[in-house]
């Protein structure tokens, strides 16, 4: 059995590519910090806990594992916050990451899957986006993944260090097995939030603009279920060990979903309709943010095969079993 080092396997989108590698027949060997991950996720294999940041503890797991190829998910996430302390996200999500990259090049690994975002696109030139979309980024974490994109190139054209560039959208719903779900602290992801209202530990959900040029008048997101995520990078991960070359996949579902479709969706999933608050537009909020998976098609084989509702309906699964209904979160600490 091959072991695959999982960089950041503790955390959401991490764990449950571990659920898929161990599915797939490979070894998920979690490096984590648990800063934001959580050990009860670690089931599929070893936890190694350490800083992408730390040389040492890195070559010790590489030694210690001899793993093929690296996944990794390792990185500040928090747009707000990267505004609020750039140097904390360039630090750790690219001075890590070449950190990391280093590592693996000295442990003679030479193939990693790189969990990037569509925030490096910035504003939407055309819809849906595809690989060719110009990048510029509206803030330090996407400018951050970007950065790490360009140096990924680089990698692999001077040294033959490959990779498959990961950019989702939105990931979304669990485990349907409940073993494990979308787990931030503090929340500020939407369906999570809207499931919050519907147990009774928010006053209502807050819809921030419904005067967009879209199909009725709300923003349009681009949802995929975690799982189909995970199946992605497996995909990725194939294809490099099998001497793939380096390339960027956008993993969207094509479509996309408005907030009213959402909310109606999770009073469908949950059988509670859900009070809203509508709110002026976010500054910076685009109208439509839609992935185009055509190439994720052709070279991996990949597309989505779990529906919005198939999506919301594994989400409140794992929140209804996971969080507590007692008391309401003050009304002031909305986020959506």
């Amino acid at each position: 059995m091959q072991s695959v080092l999982v960089t950041g396997g503790a955390g959401y989108v991490g764990s449950h590519c571990c659920m898929a590698l161990a599915a797939a027949g490979f070894r998920p060997v979690v490096f984590d910090d648990l800063s934001n991950g959580h050990r009860e996720h670690v089931q599929w294999g070893p936890l190694e806990v350490g800083d992408i940041r730390d040389a040492a503890r890195l070559d010790a797991v590489f030694a210690a594992h001899a793993p093929v190829a690296v996944l990794h998910f390792a990185a500040r996430i928090e747009v707000g916050e990267s505004v609020k302390n750039p140097g904390a996200f360039f630090d750790n999500n690219v001075g890590g990451t070449i950190t990391l990259i280093e590592a693996a090049r000295r442990a003679g690994v030479n193939a990693m899957v790189f969990s990037s975002t569509c925030a490096t696109f910035g504003e939407p030139v055309t819809l849906p986006m595809d690989e060719t979309h110009p990048q510029a980024p509206l803030n330090p974490y996407g400018r951050g993944k970007l950065m790490v994109e360009q140096a990924l190139a680089d990698y692999d054209r001077y040294v033959g260090f490959r990779s498959a560039v990961m950019r989702y959208f939105n990931a979304a719903g669990a485990d349907p097995e409940g073993r494990i779900g979308e787990w931030h602290e503090p929340e500020t992801h939407a369906i999570p939030l809207a499931i919050q209202v519907a147990l009774g530990q928010r006053p209502h959900f807050t819809v921030f603009g419904d005067d967009y040029d879209t199909r009725d008048g709300t923003a349009v997101r681009d949802y995929v279920h975690v799982l189909d995520l995970a199946d992605a990078h497996v995909a990725a991960l194939k294809r490099l060990l099998a001497g793939g070359s380096s390339e960027a996949f956008n993993l969207g579902s094509g479509t996309g979903t408005t907030v009213r479709e959402l909310v109606d969706g999770v009073g469908r999933a949950t059988g509670k309709p859900l009070p809203l608050q509508m709110a002026p537009r976010r500054l910076g909020d685009a109208p439509s943010l839609v992935g185009d998976n055509a190439k994720a098609r052709q070279m991996l084989g990949w597309a989505p095969s779990r529906d919005l509702d198939t999506i919301l309906s594994s989400a409140w699964r794992w929140h209804r079993a996971q969080i507590s209904v007692d008391g309401a979160i003050p009304e002031n600490s909305l986020e959506v």
